[in-house]
């Protein structure tokens, strides 16, 4: 197991430094640039700016700066943000993030596989028919316009829910975990339906209703473990999807999570904290993509067997 767990994280570090690298470049290459207002900056103020964050050296001596910074875990200053880091500024967006992304996944998780389960136990029915319809639509409709809908519907016509906000009241994260998570919904659905129906249409599985078990006995007991073995291995990339796709989210519903400074940073044109973001959502996607590899592996002996994991 920890063979197969070094071989991930060494195929990571060549992902994560095109990612570095690709986003450190483009960054720079992009029109405008972290001094660019609306009035004249004058010359002496903008080349002293530049000589404090290091503008001033060649590109290549910025990256190599900017790499070894990395390694070290700094992040470097904020161009936007005085007197602050952009290690300081991801500790305090990512609570709200991690948080909204952890509501969407359980809403994805529930709706998914209860919808999934139905629909297989229930094939060519109308059972089948209507959740994976919706799965569908689900899949179909961005969140950007599937948040100004609930909004519309349960904030402002049925006036159930708060519309904005991310407070002490747990009526303000219905809406946003429900935009967030319904697309993941949709996918969870077709994948626990397409693989309860394999694991359901196994001899053993014959066998365990032969012997007269009760059916939530066949379907929880001994087809859900192997159904949901697609479910497990797309939960890490989902969560991960979650929290870096929770920008628009967040715009919509007001929540005080990292996109809203990631968003800023773009229009800022905030060298650091563009990078430093997106370096951080690349490390959790790595991370989610090991951890969900690991936990397939574990519940699938055939797949452990072919990885050479003991």
């Amino acid at each position: 197991m920890w063979r197969f767990i070094a071989s991930r994280v060494l195929q990571a570090i060549p992902v994560l430094f095109i990612v570095i690298t690709l986003t450190f470049f483009l960054v720079r290459f992009a029109p405008g640039g972290p001094f660019s207002t609306e009035k004249a900056v004058v010359p002496e103020v903008k080349r002293a700016l530049e000589a404090q964050y290091q503008l001033d050296q060649p590109l290549l001596a910025q990256f190599g700066s900017y790499l070894t910074d990395l390694v070290h875990g700094d992040f470097g200053p904020s161009f936007k943000y005085p007197g602050r880091t952009v290690n300081e500024l991801i500790a305090a967006g990512f609570p709200a993030t991690a948080e909204l992304g952890l509501y969407a996944l359980l809403v994805a998780v529930v709706l998914g596989m209860a919808a999934g389960i139905v629909a297989a136990l229930n094939p060519n029915s109308w059972r089948d028919y209507v959740p994976m319809s919706a799965a569908m639509i689900g899949i179909c409709m961005p969140t950007f316009l599937l948040g100004p809908l609930l909004v519309l519907i349960f904030g402002l016509w049925l006036e159930w829910l708060p519309v904005s906000g991310w407070g002490e009241v747990s009526g303000d994260k219905i809406l946003p975990s429900i935009t967030l998570g319904a697309a993941y919904a949709a996918y969870i659905a077709r994948l626990t339906r397409s693989g309860m129906l394999e694991v359901l249409s196994q001899d053993y599985i014959r066998t365990a209703r032969a012997k007269g078990l009760p059916e939530y006995v066949v379907v929880f007991k001994h087809a859900l473990r192997g159904g949901v073995i697609p479910v497990v291995a797309f939960l890490g990339p989902a969560f991960a999807g979650l929290l870096s796709g929770s920008f628009v989210v967040e715009t919509i519903f007001q929540v005080p999570g990292l996109g809203r400074f990631f968003v800023q940073a773009a229009f800022n044109r905030d060298y650091t904290l563009i990078l430093g973001s997106t370096v951080f959502f690349a490390v959790l996607i790595v991370v989610f993509n090991l951890l969900s590899d690991v936990l397939a592996a574990w519940l699938n002996p055939r797949l452990r067997a072919g990885l050479g994991v003991k």
